[in-house]
């Protein structure tokens, strides 16, 4: 159930593009010109994993898109459209997204390949009321409404019952909040409260709660089976029974015998009919909610029809005790026939035969009178008084009606069985393990999410709505039952007093039939759906491949039918069967959903406070305190009901845990705490290093590389600022820099660097590491810090670069050169990137924007960085008052229109909350003003590139004069000592100019006004042209939009394959920012970092 597939629209040639997020490739070109399409499957690795396909082309597909790539607006980012695909590509692949459940739906066909490509599936179409709301109003309605719920009444009065109601409702309201937060974060298959707990606590929390979950399910089977048979043996077939008693005492062993024998009967019977036909379970879903909701009714008509005209169910009294009224006919010691007074039937149980005198009879019955009194006085009756406070009662104890005069006497054991009386000892813990039951069945909604139109919507819609209805049922029944029913009737539980009639049955309108017949049909389908659910659960835990010992049960028919999970399934509620009373199965399937509950509360609240960036439910009525209370109730309602079923329940999903998660930490006892935190790092980061985090777990890691100045100060602080900021989706930071020199003689350096490092940290508040190395280069030293950065699992992701200022007006190359160097290291370890441009005017922690845009310009998709940081810098308090604006690139073939719609979905399915548009480039014929400023850019080039040519002797000469030992200096990240710098030793230097210098320097001056003529008739190059075209048009289009932004996001384009044009790349990438305020840069890491599901 965990798993689902993704079905392409129509058979398309298959690509090696792998299909991200279960989204297929649908071009909008409309040029008539064929793309190649995809087909692919979001699979499982077995392990319960989904796999994260790579969201990148291969280069052999290079070739057959190339006119696909070298779009004129585009082409800035050409040479990296094969890794980085267009937005209009991924988009186009939202269109024929199709989530299919693993459910009994699709388990009706045969599941072959070449069935599944001739027939197109249904979209998911059902709405709040058909999916969430009426499937959960049958879960919840059952059998301890109609069997349970008036003796509940009868036995803790109404201001208990209603408490009992009370506490019980707001659990599963509590839940159901949880529930909706985490059933709305995203794109939930079919799988229910296993899935949800599996993917947001761990596969072992998962498996533990997912098998709770399972046997509570199952015995909910056994528990609705042992309710209908109780139904069709009290109520509909007495005479069906196979074994009597052969005295009063033994009445009840043989009525567990008859349940344990046609409940094994009834399950064998349903197990059959789950096996042969599915689709008729779920076809007859529909008639047995009909008979629910007709009894319901019945119960409301008969109690307001009862204020006028109550039903005739009189009750005989004896003194204060109850009678069973089907052992005799008359309610009187004796009976007038032809004017002569003969002993009644009544007097016949009590007396030895044919004998008036007091001495033979029953003390208790000579010296108390029989009385007969309505057993239902009606809504207008005031019996209500009566019935406010409980009763409750001790097993064997007569039911006595405490306002009726009796005289105390001692009465024969003999006739016990005259009288009703309590079958089990009760109490309020008792009661509330054995109503909670009717209380669950809240999952039905979430275990639909795939048949769902609008799951996000519907989820908690549906299901809210539906307890708040069944809660007001119960509520309102609680008070009908008790004003209008006698309390005697009421407590008792199998309608001894009112001729074996149903309880509730002799309150309901128009016949006591109708509750009898619609209960036992009710009662019947639950069973069914049960019987359905439990193996497909356990089928899915099984595929999921975490418990080893289940991997058979993942296996069934051809069709998918789970034939070996219903066969456990079966042999599990039989031991229910056996146990063959109601009244203690329910407590042991209230542990076991109780457990499940507890879990899906957790769940929630440790998501709300790891506040992890992929945590962003459409649902938002929800808070950590409201899931750490319902946690709370969930225990305590454990332990209310069953001290010992509670320990139980835990010890068997505490094994279940360590069971998958057998290879646990190492005790190391140390220094206590200290020790204890040390344990708890190395263990996490052990387990860290098993691979790389899911999509859901990815947040950014930061490597921040810091420039120094001479005195050691930071001279960027407001990256920092940057950090802390982001850095509100937690997670690792890392503050690195560089110092050149020799490590020997730097350590000192070294060591003060860090502490000026540290205290700028405290001061911006960022939570993190400082490492600072010493190279004899810079550039060296960044490429180190990005390789070794780190430890284990806890490593950095992505790099934080300052923009190197002032480039332009440096003769000198290596500023540019270290900072291009560290942008191909970062892109070749597959880390991400961000450079923040004019970092200076970032805001501070203490500014406030409480207004304003963050604008993202979504041009190429690079794995989704460009959605998630705005998203993370809006948890904090500086950004959280700016809206989110996204703007993508739409040229002349794409359809702008489909395009912004599907934006918006792939917005929604996020759960990001954004203004969407769609920027129309033309394509325009390239400017003059473009080509002169590429022709300016090659020739400013051209030039620098010859003047150090002929400095090069004049550098050389001074270089050897300066004193290596003068002072260690300071390396900044933008500044290096490049190879052409040769040092030689001091005793060669020579300060006297040579013959070969002198003609070496004439022949360059010589040649000074050839060089310029040639700058003069330099032509630019038509890559930089259309580059610089891209450049233009794209900032026009930007600076346009967003001038007024707080922040803009902007894919950074890659630097070019080929080295020479390096400077130009700068160029282009101040063209592409020029006129922007505060400016993002950023690159993806080549993975995927947002995800639509949960």
């Amino acid at each position: 159930m965990p798993h689902f597939t993704v079905v392409p629209v129509k058979d398309q040639a298959p690509s090696s593009y792998n299909s991200l997020e279960g989204i297929n490739w649908v071009d909008y070109r409309d040029t008539g010109q064929d793309y190649p399409g995809h087909q692919d499957t979001v699979s499982s690795d077995g392990h319960g994993n989904h796999k994260e396909d790579s969201p990148f082309l291969n280069s052999a597909d290079a070739a057959c898109k190339k006119n696909d790539f070298y779009d004129r607006n585009l082409a800035l980012f050409e040479e990296e459209l094969d890794i980085r695909p267009k937005v209009s590509s991924l988009l186009s692949r939202l269109v024929s997204y199709t989530n299919i459940t693993q459910g009994a739906k699709e388990h009706e066909e045969a599941e072959s390949t070449e069935a599944s490509r001739r027939k197109t599936p249904k979209s998911p179409n059902m709405g709040t009321l058909m999916g969430v709301y009426l499937p959960c109003l049958q879960n919840i309605f059952g059998v301890i409404l109609f069997l349970r719920l008036p003796w509940i009444v009868g036995m803790a009065g109404i201001m208990q019952s209603l408490l009992i109601v009370l506490m019980c409702c707001s659990c599963t309201m509590l839940t159901a909040i949880s529930m909706s937060a985490i059933a709305t974060n995203g794109v939930v298959p079919a799988g229910g409260a296993y899935f949800m707990i599996s993917r947001s606590l761990g596969p072992e929390f998962g498996g533990a709660v997912g098998l709770c979950f399972y046997l509570g399910t199952t015995f909910a089977s056994a528990m609705y089976i042992l309710g209908a048979i109780e139904i069709f043996l009290k109520y509909l077939v007495p005479q069906a029974a196979i074994f009597h008693a052969t005295d009063t005492l033994g009445s009840d062993s043989a009525m567990l015998n008859n349940m344990r024998v046609y409940g094994s009967i009834c399950l064998s019977l349903m197990a059959v009919v789950v096996f042969v036909g599915v689709k008729y379970v779920n076809k007859l879903a529909s008639l047995f909610l009909a008979c629910v909701i007709i009894s319901i009714v019945s119960i409301y008509a008969g109690a307001f029809k009862s204020m006028t005209h109550p039903p005739e169910f009189p009750i005989c009294m004896l003194g204060n005790r109850t009678l069973v009224r089907d052992r005799f006919d008359v309610c009187a010691k004796t009976v007038i026939k032809g004017n002569i007074t003969v002993p009644s039937q009544l007097w016949e149980r009590f007396c030895l035969l044919g004998n008036m005198s007091s001495v033979q009879c029953d003390d208790y019955f000579i010296q108390n009178n029989v009385t007969e009194i309505p057993g239902i006085p009606g809504l207008s009756s005031g019996i209500i008084r009566e019935n406010m406070w409980g009763d409750y009662q001790q097993k064997g104890e007569i039911l006595e009606k405490a306002g009726l005069q009796s005289v105390d006497a001692h009465g024969a054991m003999e006739n016990f069985g005259m009288y009703v009386s309590a079958d089990i000892a009760t109490s309020f813990t008792l009661l509330v393990g054995i109503f909670f039951p009717s209380a669950t069945g809240i999952m039905a909604g979430s275990n639909r999410s795939g048949d769902l139109r609008d799951a996000q919507k519907s989820i908690p819609v549906g299901t809210i709505l539906a307890i708040t209805t069944t809660s007001l049922v119960y509520f309102s029944s609680v008070v009908l039952f008790g004003s209008c029913i006698e309390g005697v009737v009421l407590r008792d539980k199998f309608g001894d007093a009112v001729r074996k009639n149903l309880v509730v049955g002799t309150l309901s309108w128009p016949s006591p039939w109708v509750i009898v017949i619609g209960s036992f049909f009710s009662t019947v389908g639950a069973g069914l759906q049960s019987l359905t659910g439990a193996p497909r659960l356990l089928q899915a835990i099984a595929k999921d491949n975490i418990i080893p010992f289940l991997r058979v049960f993942g296996h069934g028919k051809t069709n998918g039918e789970p034939t070996w999970a219903l066969l456990l399934t079966g042999l599990i509620a039989e031991l229910g069967i056996l146990i063959a009373s109601l009244d203690m199965v329910a407590p042991i399937l209230s542990m076991f959903f109780l457990m499940c509950y507890l879990f899906v509360n957790l769940a929630c609240a440790v998501q709300t406070l790891l506040r992890t960036p992929n945590w962003r439910p459409r649902f938002k009525y929800y808070h950590w305190a409201l899931s750490f209370l319902g946690m709370s109730m969930c225990l305590a309602l454990m332990f209310i009901s069953s001290w010992y079923y509670a320990i139980v329940a835990m010890v068997i999903a505490g094994m279940i845990y360590k069971y998958i998660e057998y290879q646990g930490a190492e005790k190391e006892w140390g220094d206590g705490i200290r020790g204890l935190s040390l344990s708890a790092a190395r263990y996490s980061l052990l387990r860290l290093e098993v691979g790389p985090p899911h999509t859901k777990n990815w947040r950014p890691q930061l490597l921040v590389l810091l420039k120094l100045d001479e005195d050691l100060h930071v001279k960027y602080p407001r990256l920092l600022t940057f950090a802390s900021q982001l850095k509100a989706g937690k997670g690792l930071t890392i503050v690195g820099s560089v110092i050149q020199g020799n490590f020997l003689d730097s350590y000192g350096e070294m060591q003060a660097a860090e502490q000026a490092i540290k205290h700028m940290m405290e001061i911006e508040r960022v939570k993190g590491f400082c490492q600072v190395v010493v190279a004899s280069k810079v550039r060296e030293g960044i490429v180190h810090l990005i390789q070794s950065c780190g430890l284990g699992g806890m490593k950095h992701n992505t790099v934080v670069l300052g923009w190197p200022y002032g480039w332009r007006q440096s003769e000198d190359p290596r500023a540019w050169k270290t900072f291009i160097n560290t942008v191909r290291c970062t892109t070749a370890a597959h880390l991400a990137l961000m450079v923040p441009k004019n970092v200076s005017f970032y805001p501070s922690n203490h500014e406030r924007f409480t207004d304003g845009n963050i604008d993202v310009w979504w041009i190429v998709h690079d794995g989704g960085m460009l959605m998630l940081l705005p998203f993370l810098l809006k948890l904090h308090k500086v950004w959280r008052k700016c809206k989110m604006r996204i703007f993508t690139v739409a040229q002349m073939d794409d359809n702008s229109i489909q395009m912004k719609k599907d934006l918006a979905m792939f917005l929604y399915q996020l759960r990001i909350e954004a203004e969407v548009e769609v920027v129309e480039m033309h394509d325009s014929d390239i400017s003059a003003y473009t080509y002169e400023r590429t022709l300016m850019m090659e020739q400013r080039s051209q030039m620098l590139r010859q003047m150090r040519l002929s400095s090069a002797e004049r550098q050389r000469e001074a270089q050897l004069v300066k004193d290596r030992h003068s002072l260690v200096r300071m390396g900044s990240l933008y500044s290096d000592e490049e190879e052409e710098v040769v040092e030689a030793p001091p005793e060669k230097v020579q300060m006297t100019w040579t013959r070969e210098k002198c003609e070496a320097e004439r022949r360059n001056r010589n040649n000074a006004p050839e060089n310029f003529r040639e700058l003069m008739s330099l032509k630019p190059d038509q890559s930089n042209v259309r580059r610089m075209h891209t450049a233009v048009k794209l900032n026009e289009v930007i600076v346009n939009r967003s001038h007024d932004a707080r922040l803009v996001l902007l894919n950074m384009p890659g630097p070019p394959r080929n080295t020479d044009g390096d400077e130009n790349y700068m160029e282009f990438l101040e063209v592409l920012t020029e006129g922007l305020e505060r400016v993002l840069l950023v690159r993806g890491g080549g993975r995927e970092v947002i995800t639509i599901y949960s």
